[in-house]
C-alpha cells in the first residue's frame, strides 16, 4: 500500500520515504503477478514500480491489475538484465532505487528496511536476506563472495536462515533484491550494458567498494526467491565472458599482474571442464568477444580505474581464495590445485 505522511515533531507532517523499484519481465514469468503485488503491498514506504518488458512470452504483463504506481516500459529489443535495469532506472523518479527479480516476493517491510539502511552514511548498496521460496528456512543468498579469479556464487546457499541473522559487510550484493541511492547509481554509471546478464551485481558491488562506500547484508529485509539454477549454453557463455571482463577492467594493474599466472592456468582448467561438459564452444565464444572488443575493454578499464578512490591493497581482504564445494565441486586433483592457489595468494597479496 502507499503510505501517507506521518506526524513528526510538534505534529508536522513528515513525507514518507519513497523508492523506485525496477523489475524486468522476460519469458513465461510464472511468478510476475505475485512479485508485482508484493512490491505494491510494501508498507511504510511509497513505491513506484517500473516494469521493463524485455520480451514476456505469456500474458503475465498484459494481465497485471492497473495501478497508478506501476509503469510498464517496452524497449524495442531484449536489453538483457544489465541494459533492462539501466533502461528502467532512467525513468525512476525516487531518491532510492530497488532492483527486485520478477520471481522474488518481498516481505511487506523489506523495501522500507533496505531504504533506511542504505541511507546510513558510508553505505553504497544494501542487500536483502534472499530465501528459497519453496524452503523459506533455507538461504538462497546472504551476499555473494568474490573469488580472486573473478568467480562468484550465491553466498550461504542452502544454509539455515537462522544462522545468518547478523547484519554485516559483504563483498557483493545479490541482484535479486538490493537497494541503492539514485545518487550512487548515477556515480556508478549503472551496469555495463555490454554484460547483458550475469556478474553485473558483482561488478557494481566491487566498484562501490572502490569508490569508498560499503556493501551490506541486511537480514531483517526478507525476500523469497523462486530460484532455479541452470547451466544453459547462453548462461555459461555470459558468466565466463563477464567474469573475465570484470577481472580485466576492475582489478588494478599490480593485482592483475600478480594474478596473471593463476588466471591463465584457470582458463586452461575451465576450458577442459567445458570440453567435458559440452559447452566449450561457448567458452571459446567468450574469448572471441573479448578479442574483437579490446577497445571497449581498454576504455572500460580506463573509466573504472579513473573513478576509483580506494586502492586494491585496501580491498583484497574482501576476496576469497576458497571455492564453495557445494556450488563448485572440484574435479579429481582439484583440492591440490586449490591448495596451491591459496598458498600462492597468501604470498602475493602482500605485494598488492
Amino acid at each position: 500500500m502507499t503510505t501517507s505522511p506521518t506526524p513528526g515533531p510538534e505534529g508536522a507532517l513528515v513525507p514518507a520515504q519513497d523508492v523506485s523499484v525496477i523489475m524486468l519481465a522476460y519469458g513465461v514469468e510464472e511468478f510476475l503477478g505475485d512479485a508485482v503485488a508484493a512490491v505494491l503491498a510494501s508498507e511504510g514506504i511509497d513505491v513506484h514500480l517500473v516494469l521493463v518488458d524485455n520480451g514476456c512470452t505469456s500474458d503475465a504483463v498484459r494481465t497485471l491489475p492497473e495501478d497508478p504506481r506501476l509503469r510498464v516500459l517496452r524497449p524495442a529489443e531484449n536489453l538483457g538484465f544489465s541494459g533492462g535495469v539501466n533502461y528502467g532506472a532512467l525513468e525512476a523518479t525516487s531518491e532510492h532505487l530497488a532492483f527486485v527479480n520478477s520471481d522474488a516476493i518481498v516481505a511487506p517491510d523489506a523495501l522500507r528496511i533496505l531504504v533506511d539502511e542504505v541511507d546510513v552514511p558510508g553505505r553504497g548498496i544494501v542487500s536483502a536476506c534472499v530465501r528459497l521460496a519453496d524452503k523459506p528456512d533455507l538461504v538462497n543468498s546472504v551476499g555473494n563472495p568474490i573469488h580472486v579469479l573473478g568467480l562468484s556464487w550465491a553466498g550461504g546457499m542452502d544454509e539455515p536462515v537462522a544462522d545468518h541473522q547478523v547484519p554485516r559487510e559483504i563483498a557483493s550484493a545479490t541482484g535479486a533484491c538490493l537497494v541503492v541511492t539514485a545518487e550512487h547509481w548515477r556515480a556508478l554509471g549503472g551496469f555495463p550494458d555490454d554484460f547483458f546478464a550475469y556478474v553485473e551485481d558483482l561488478e557494481v558491488s566491487w566498484r562501490t567498494w572502490q569508490q569508498g562506500l560499503s556493501v551490506h547484508y541486511v537480514p531483517a529485509a526478507v525476500a523469497d526467491h523462486h530460484y532455479e539454477f541452470s547451466r544453459s549454453p547462453l548462461k555459461m557463455y555470459l558468466v565466463e565472458r563477464n567474469r573475465l571482463l570484470f577481472v580485466l577492467t576492475g582489478y588494478g594493474t599490480r593485482l592483475l599482474a600478480l594474478l596473471a599466472l593463476p588466471l591463465l592456468a584457470f582458463e586452461v582448467a575451465i576450458f577442459l571442464i567445458a570440453l567435458k561438459e559440452g559447452w566449450w564452444r561457448q567458452k571459446v565464444k567468450g574469448w572471441g568477444w573479448i578479442l574483437r572488443n579490446t577497445r571497449w575493454v581498454r576504455e572500460r578499464r580506463r573509466l573504472v580505474q579513473s573513478t576509483r578512490t580506494v586502492p586494491d591493497k585496501q580491498l583484497v581482504h574482501r576476496l576469497t581464495d576458497t571455492f564453495d564445494p557445494a556450488q563448485f565441486p572440484l574435479p579429481a586433483g582439484g583440492g591440490l590445485v586449490q591448495g596451491v592457489l591459496k598458498a600462492y595468494w597468501r604470498v602475493v597479496r602482500r605485494f598488492v
